[in-house]
């Protein structure tokens, strides 16, 4: 049995889905985005949790000429694609070992890539702009591996670290909630309304994470990254201890087998 505090963070990431879950869990998620995204521009002066700006970006130096730019925008192209390929594997090498922790698991590994981004940002206010291209290309890898995961979480119904195509739906549903329908029939335009409420929320938190972010990392300081670390280590944590006590009864089975 999970310790109390550990349900609720189980259930998040549990490998039976419903909708409310995952609006659950990208509300957290969408927070801790905006809070990592607040605390990158601190850090690095620019947004690394979407690549259209930073394409945009690559376009429009590589027109200037200045290459150094150019190279380091296609590295943090290249490393978010990394990250979401790193998150599938976790997610398929877990769900092929039929483990309980396999949506957990790339949360766990994020934690860990949170609190190296601290490091850095920390490094980079004392160093100078050293550590500035390694940062950036440690914060698309970040951004990659949380995307990745709940799009997988979701079926690719969703993503956390960019509120771009969650805008776009909101706008979707607002058209359809006061569409005017004329003749009624069966195909009257309807919204769909707990997708609606679904991307307010996740709007909202993603705005709150950028705001508890930015006065945080003004204020505190990079320790400000610890307790949305800490957040994703509970969710993993929450599933991987029924895994390890799994993987710990097979090993003494094993063993007596042995010994037999």
């Amino acid at each position: 049995m999970y310790r109390v505090w550990f349900r609720p963070f189980a259930d998040l990431v549990s490998l039976q889905r419903t909708p409310q879950k995952d609006l659950r869990l990208g509300i957290v998620l969408t927070f801790i985005a905006g809070a990592t995204n607040a605390g990158g521009f601190l850090a690095v002066g620019q947004y690394t949790s979407h690549m259209t700006g930073i394409i945009s970006h690559v376009g429009d130096e590589w027109v200037l000429g200045h290459w150094r730019p150019v190279i380091i925008g296609l590295l943090a192209f290249v490393f978010f694609v990394l990250g979401s390929m790193f998150s599938t594997w976790c997610i398929q090498w877990s769900l092929r070992r039929r483990l309980r922790s396999a949506y957990g698991l790339p949360f766990l590994f994020q934690a860990a890539s949170m609190v190296v981004f601290g490091f850095f940002g920390a490094a980079i206010t004392r160093t100078g702009h050293l550590l500035v291209p390694l940062t950036v290309l440690q914060l698309c890898f970040l951004m990659g591996m949380q995307n990745a995961a709940y799009g997988q979480i979701t079926l690719n119904n969703a993503r956390s670290t960019h509120i771009t195509g969650m805008t776009t739906d909101l706008g979707i549903e607002l058209g359809r909630l006061t569409y005017r329908n004329r003749m009624p029939g069966p195909h009257r335009v309807l919204a769909h309304r707990f997708r609606l409420w679904s991307q307010v929320w996740m709007l909202a938190a993603f705005l709150a994470g950028a705001i508890v972010g930015s006065w945080g990392f003004n204020r505190v300081g990079y320790i400000t990254i610890l307790p949305f670390a800490y957040a994703l280590v509970l969710f993993s944590a929450a599933t991987l201890q029924d895994d390890l006590r799994k993987l710990r009864r097979l090993y003494r089975l094993a063993h007596r087998q042995r010994q037999t």
